[in-house]
């Protein structure tokens, strides 16, 4: 019987990765703006529509329901945020950035993709695009 390699298995080895690359720009963000990572997740979401259901946001942001209403919480108490009912739909909460948060996301979308940029750096160009061409065929198959 053959040992079990960790090291090769493609869940765990994503899973290293983006806990990496997500750390290494948490650093960033955090010395700068004093945001957590779901609290960056969900401010970059918000970012991306005028509003969101905290039901929406945990799938699109890939965060537990309790993190991202904790994230909301706070970006909401910090003024980066504001939540109100659904017109549609009185039992959904509904998120928006607030102008302050605008601003906030104006200056944190450089320095992702700066970020990105030295990520991406080890990769040349044909690499690039090979791995979003295969991120996206996992993603559509998981």
């Amino acid at each position: 019987m053959h040992a079990f390699d960790l090291d090769a298995f493609l869940p765990y080895r994503l899973a290293k990765l983006a806990s990496r690359v997500s750390r290494g720009f948490s650093q960033e963000y955090s010395a700068s703006f004093g945001l957590s990572i779901p609290e960056w997740r969900v401010m970059a979401h918000l970012s991306q529509s005028d509003t969101v259901s905290v039901r929406e946001l945990h799938l699109k942001a890939d965060l537990e329901k309790s993190k991202a209403s904790r994230a909301a919480a706070r970006l909401q108490a910090a003024g980066l945020v504001v939540k109100k009912t659904s017109e549609t739909d009185r039992r959904l909460i509904e998120l928006s950035l607030t102008p302050r948060g605008e601003e906030m996301i104006g200056k944190l979308r450089p320095l992702a993709l700066s970020y990105e940029a030295d990520v991406l750096s080890a990769l040349s160009p044909e690499d690039r695009t090979q791995l979003d061409r295969l991120i996206d065929k996992l993603l559509q198959n998981t």
